[in-house]
């Protein structure tokens, strides 16, 4: 079971934590996914499970109208602070349980919340940046909910799309690793979010590496998936590649956030 104890996050879980992270070579992006693919075989069946229920939630939640794409930003770090105590949980011997999906609404919540709350905030600006700069109505009229026949031309959702990747990027950086600093270091909000823009910009080549790591499986997905499209690949098939390939990739996303963490801000403590 996961400890509830608000205390228990509230010290470094490392003697040797550092606050601005540190610079590391390259290839260290490789380690951090074959670390966080060796803490999900650890417990297979329960990271699929919680994983499922992840999707489930932010699904139901992405379909209320207006509200359920910011209520999804104000979610993420919350239940990320929880899923990287059961990363260091697993980590260190211990169960990797359902619950931690959920322990962040108990332990270091106000600071998740602050956290979720500028996510949001930032969400909303760049929508409202976005859909200023395109003409409006663009993110409206793909939402749930949205006026039948309302939808917008295929390159300003192309351009939308671009610019929104763009502006979410300095926010992206922000809460990378806030949740994690905060319940498993007792950082503030304010320093987390601080603290994970300058570790990312500072090892901005083993993101690199990274990133185009990660990228292989999205691509053995989207390849099937547009075939689909174009009826040249069965709909079935492409589909459960596309649910086997979520089913591993997003713990191993999940986890490896947490073994960076580890790599960069604890002196290099292997998983």
């Amino acid at each position: 079971m996961t400890d509830t104890n608000p205390d228990a996050a509230s010290k470094p879980f490392a003697d040797d934590y550092q606050v601005v992270g540190r610079r590391l070579p390259a290839g260290r992006g490789w380690r951090w996914i074959a670390e966080a693919f060796a803490l999900f075989r650890k417990q297979p069946g329960m990271w699929i499970l919680t994983v499922v229920a992840l999707g489930v939630l932010f699904l139901a939640v992405g379909m209320i109208p207006i509200v359920g794409s910011y209520a999804s930003a104000l979610l993420f770090p919350i239940l990320g602070g929880g899923l990287m105590l059961g990363c260091n949980d697993l980590n260190r011997g211990g169960p990797f349980d359902f619950e931690h999906l959920f322990a962040g609404c108990t332990q270091k919540t106000g600071d998740l919340v602050m956290v979720g709350a500028f996510n949001l905030f930032g969400w909303v600006v760049i929508t409202f940046a976005v859909d200023f700069a395109i003409g409006g109505g663009v993110f409206k009229s793909v939402a749930p909910g949205a006026i039948e026949g309302a939808s917008p031309s295929l390159a300003s959702l192309q351009i939308a799309m671009l610019l929104a990747t763009g502006l979410s990027l300095p926010l992206c950086l922000a809460t990378w690793f806030a949740p994690a600093l905060i319940v498993l270091e007792g950082v503030s909000a304010t320093d987390a979010l601080k603290a994970s823009i300058v570790a990312c910009l500072r090892n901005w080549l083993p993101f690199l590496v990274y990133s185009a790591v990660l990228f292989v499986p999205c691509l053995v997905v989207a390849v099937p998936v547009s075939l689909a499209s174009l009826d040249l690949v069965p709909v079935l098939i492409a589909t459960l590649l596309a649910g086997l390939v979520y089913l591993v990739l997003m713990p191993v996303l999940i986890a490896s956030v947490y073994t960076a963490h580890r790599d960069i801000f604890c002196a290099g403590q292997e998983v």
